[in-house]
């Protein structure tokens, strides 16, 4: 019989000498292994061991060579000191050990535990081991809950990075100082919007002077920042400048815990309701006083107010991007006339050339171009328009399939940073505290990728359900194409976005490319 010999590096433990070598625990774990595989006669195939790994993490690479080798059946059986040094998820402990291993022809032991799923009289020992791991694991996660809420509510800064404007206190964990350099821009604006200036024209003044946005400041001087999934842009912005505007920790206050996960399995971040957030005041010192701060608060509710009382949303808000920077086109209004233009244009002299479109002129394009289309349906033949159909939905998976990968690729560097985090923990190198806090922005990180994993894993299967169901696009524009206005509702169904170019001088037509959500 061949057994592989499968290790695990205990969360207690933290005596390694060097980084690369296996800990006093992996080497008591292999010498038990191999002594009982000795003892039972069993001829070794090969050891298997993660050393600073989690007993939650799925992605250990030694745990998924051995379950690779494990379904090509390369050995019978998995030997390890206990149960939870393969997993301490309940949900694997089904899969695997009552699931598939049976069916790979696998048999699964553990030496202290006495798991043995050649014993059938012992299922129920190891499913209550099982359940008393996955006890563990939501225990952990609630104490880390409890841990970042009471520092929270003690009036602790636990973010990754510190806000625009501040430092990490080095003397004194949780604690922010003024940052001088940040902090005179901080107060800039707030007295630029007091006196009249909009939020692009701020932003248009701080560019042509050359002043870095708040992630090129960090980036800049060599703090810690959230990198942009976006091409990274030193350009302040109409939303960088509103963010400043709207953030209470420049009058000395903390507001916290906005979002969340689900729960401890899932990890999937949701938004907290306004009266869940943790809100502290007179945390550290302020950057902009109160009398200023209520000023610029009260111009920003009165505009805010006045766009709900005239029920403006507007037809394209977050769909009509430029198609030269990418950016989204906002909505202004001018002369009872709306107008769709790139702000990037407004912040800065030469970063783009801009978009600028009335949204009339584009609800009338989008319109034609929604006739159009289905004409060239119906003048189709029906096997022709499958074909077509069949071939625009496998370029779009395609292009799924690839940001699936770049998706995935990303999980995994943050899974590694937070492995080589749990390493120096376990090392001793960091105490608890601060791996909780130089953790939280991998953590967030990892957490939405593995949101858009989801979310492109599930459009994936949209788009193979409609590959099986054939072309109905006619059936879905039949209800759109005698209207002679949009609604937000229809833009929302049909439309995935609209890329907006410049003007041409010659012709005077505006280049628009609509994608299409069939």
């Amino acid at each position: 019989m061949k057994v592989a010999l499968y290790c695990r590096l205990s969360e207690e433990d933290r005596n390694k000498a060097n980084k690369t070598d296996d800990s006093i625990s992996i080497q008591n774990q292999k010498s038990m292994l191999m002594q009982y595989a000795d003892e039972k006669g069993w001829e070794i195939y090969d050891i298997y061991s993660d050393d600073d790994y989690a007993g939650a993490d799925r992605n250990r690479p030694e745990f998924k060579r051995l379950l690779a080798d494990a379904q090509a059946h390369r050995f019978d059986i998995i030997l390890c000191k206990t149960q939870s040094r393969f997993t301490r998820e309940l949900e694997l402990v089904e899969k695997y050990i009552h699931g598939l291993f049976p069916i790979w022809g696998i048999r699964f032991v553990s030496i202290v535990d006495n798991a043995d799923t050649d014993n059938k009289g012992n299922k129920k020992s190891r499913q209550i081991n099982g359940l008393v791991n996955e006890w563990y694991l939501e225990d952990m996660s609630e104490n880390i809950r409890s841990v970042l809420n009471s520092r929270r509510e003690n009036g602790f800064h636990i973010g990754a990075f510190a806000p625009y404007g501040y430092q990490k206190d080095p003397n004194l964990k949780g604690h922010l100082i003024i940052d001088e350099e940040a902090a005179e821009i901080v107060r800039e604006i707030f007295h630029l919007f007091a006196n009249g200036y909009g939020k692009s024209a701020i932003a248009r003044l701080l560019n042509d002077r050359g002043v870095p946005n708040p992630t090129e400041y960090k980036r800049k001087k060599g703090f810690r920042y959230a990198p942009s999934t976006r091409a990274a842009s030193p350009l302040w912005k109409y939303h960088s400048v509103q963010g400043v505007l709207s953030n209470e920790v420049y009058i000395g206050n903390l507001v916290q815990g906005k979002i969340g996960s689900v729960s401890y399995k899932t990890k999937q971040l949701v938004t907290r309701p306004k009266d869940q957030w943790i809100r502290v005041e007179g945390t550290h010192d302020p950057i902009i006083d109160m009398e200023l701060w209520t000023k610029v608060q009260k111009k920003i509710s009165t505009h805010y107010r006045a766009n709900i009382q005239t029920g403006q949303v507007h037809l394209f808000t977050g769909v009509a991007v430029c198609a030269h920077c990418g950016y989204n086109l906002r909505t202004h209004k001018n002369h009872e006339r709306y107008y769709l233009q790139c702000e990037t244009k407004y912040i800065s002299k030469e970063a783009c050339p801009g978009a600028f479109l009335p949204e009339a002129e584009l609800e009338q394009i989008v319109i034609k171009e929604l006739r159009k289309l289905n004409d060239s349906l119906l003048d189709q033949q029906k096997m022709e328009r499958q074909v077509q159909f069949e071939a625009m939905q496998t370029a779009k998976k395609r292009t799924l399939l690839f940001d699936q990968k770049r998706y995935q690729a990303r999980l995994d560097e943050c899974n590694t940073a937070l492995q080589q985090m749990y390493s120096d923990k376990a090392m001793g190198l960091i105490t608890p505290k601060d791996f909780l806090e130089l953790t939280k922005g991998f953590q967030e990180d990892r957490e939405r990728y593995e949101v858009l994993l989801h979310n492109c894993t599930e459009e994936i299967q949209e788009i193979d359900a409609n590959l099986s169901k054939g072309d109905r696009r006619t059936d879905l524009l039949d209800p759109y194409i005698h209207v002679d206005h949009l609604t937000r509702s229809m833009v929302e169904t049909l439309i995935e976005r609209i890329e907006v170019g410049k003007r041409d001088k010659i012709t005077r037509l505006v280049p628009v490319t609509i994608y299409w959500k069939f």
